[in-house]
């Protein structure tokens, strides 16, 4: 007999909690096989295409393209076998239902899903392909979803039971840990997800309602305004603050925020775009970081860069031997490839040099990592790190490619500046940016000269060493750049 299944948006790693609709590759209708991409999905990482663990015929999909799911969503709907009505239950499997089914069976009020019975026998059905939030073939062995055993009216009271008694079900740990950052209680917040599930979207809002309702207290002053909240009006610029006045009882307060006309053009940052912003928002709130810099004379790198592609073989790139530079950097003064585990109060000085490089894409900065790039050579650093920007520039980059780095490189030289502070990519402790190198009058060998002249910039935290131990990092640097022959010292 045939199986109406939901496919939902799987858990993609990395503590992922939502995803972009960019792209449908399969129309309702149509016939998909195990483990056939079905969506392409636009992530804070990168883009992804998501394979379909079911075969057979998609009845239903949902979400229009641009749109954004959360982890835990329905995708499309899948009819396995011929004769299997469309509104068929899916049956499809939910960690996070999981959850909420564990905290109802304990206030007694579920029962057993129906369809577990009709999932064991379509085990042979299952994906042999793998992303975090659905199995492969053996459904039987799944833990069955619960539901509750009346109608609707006992759907609120079980969930309330299992609030108070049972785990709260969020959607990650990371929402957790974004409640306690904001000192929010999550048995107070209503979760917007699917059979109540917290979202990392809710406990931002929580977030902002509770800053508004203190702004509101503030603005409200001698009025007395208390228990207030507030809601901002975007096609107005104002933010409106109500509450209850303490001696009156009536509504009051208002804080307008003036120079945002209706036709202003609004930019949703979310997907990649959301991810940097979050990542700089994080990087300067959490960070004492500070910057250092200082002029080099490029000269002779870029003379040893030529005669090594005169040479014949692989060409080397500028941005790989200032790579190679960085290593040799890092071995001398390993207290910059590090990062400060803020829960144990820590500074973890890494084993290994895994190297970031900023490349900027049609869908906004990325950060791709070379791993163990202190292994490789100057040839090995050129071939990885092209391949990554172009993957990069495809959006074809996977998750492991874009995440723990230890150190981060910025050539923001090829927009044409001279210098920058660069933001640290959190939870790294350095980066180095280079400018562009440009010619400049010099003072070389006692006289002066044209030289190819650079500027190199050092932003560090603070908190893993101190001014001398960057100082000196840097100052290696531009001794490598100035003369190349001192990386033979460090092979």
């Amino acid at each position: 007999m045939a199986v109406v299944r939901e496919f939902t948006l799987p858990d993609l790693g990395e503590g992922l909690t939502e995803a972009t609709v960019v792209r449908w590759l399969v129309e309702v209708g149509e016939v998909v096989a195990v483990d056939q991409p079905v969506v392409e999905v636009e992530t804070a990482k990168a883009l992804v295409d998501v394979p379909c663990p079911y075969g057979g015929v998609v009845t239903a999909r949902f979400g229009e393209e641009g749109a954004e799911l959360p982890v835990g969503a329905a995708l499309l709907t899948v009819a396995v076998g011929s004769t299997a009505p469309a509104g068929q239950d899916a049956g499809g499997d939910r960690a996070p239902e999981e959850e909420m089914g564990d905290a109802g069976a304990e206030t007694g009020t579920a029962a057993p899903d129906a369809t577990s019975g009709e999932r064991a026998g379509g085990a042979a059905e299952g994906s042999g392909n793998v992303l975090v939030g659905y199995g492969t073939s053996a459904a039987a062995a799944r833990r069955r979803r619960v539901r509750p055993a009346t109608g609707a009216g006992t759907a609120e009271p079980a969930r309330a039971q299992a609030a108070e008694k049972g785990p709260v079900p969020v959607i990650s740990p990371l929402v957790r840990r974004l409640a306690r950052e904001h000192g929010l209680d999550l048995r107070e917040i209503r979760g917007s997800g699917p059979e109540g599930l917290i979202l990392r979207t809710d406990v931002e809002r929580a977030a902002r309602e509770r800053s508004a309702a203190a702004l509101g207290a503030g603005a409200s002053g001698a009025t007395g305004v208390s228990g207030a909240t507030g809601t901002y009006e975007a096609t107005t610029g104002t933010y409106e603050v109500t509450g209850t006045s303490g001696e009156t009882g009536e509504k009051s307060g208002t804080v307008a925020y003036e120079g945002l006309p209706e036709e202003a053009e609004r930019i949703p940052l979310r997907g990649m775009r959301g991810a940097a912003a979050e990542k700089f928002r994080r990087s300067r709130q959490e960070i004492p970081d500070a910057t250092c810099w200082v002029d080099a004379d490029a000269t002779e790198l870029l003379t040893a860069r030529r005669e090594m592609n005169a040479a014949g073989g692989a060409k080397v790139s500028l941005l790989a031997l200032l790579a190679r530079i960085c290593t040799a950097a890092l071995a001398r003064y390993p207290q910059l490839n590090a990062t400060v585990d803020v829960t144990a109060n820590e500074i973890v000085r890494l084993p290994a040099v895994h190297l970031g490089f900023a490349a900027q894409t049609d869908r906004g900065l990325v950060v791709p990592v070379v791993r163990d790039a202190h292994r490789r050579t100057a040839e090995g650093l050129t071939a990885e790190m092209a391949r990554l920007t172009e993957a990069a520039r495809a959006g074809s980059l996977a998750l492991a490619e874009l995440t723990h780095g230890t150190f981060t490189l910025n050539n923001y030289g090829v927009f044409g500046v001279d210098g920058s502070t660069p933001i640290i990519n959190h939870p790294e402790a350095a980066m180095l940016g280079v400018g562009r190198i440009t010619a400049k009058p010099w003072v070389h060998e006692g006289e002066l000269a044209v030289r190819q002249v650079v500027q190199l910039s050092l932003t560090f935290d603070h908190r893993v060493c101190d001014g001398g131990t960057a100082g000196g990092f840097l100052r290696f640097v531009a001794d490598c750049v100035e003369r190349p022959a001192v990386l033979l010292r460090t092979v």
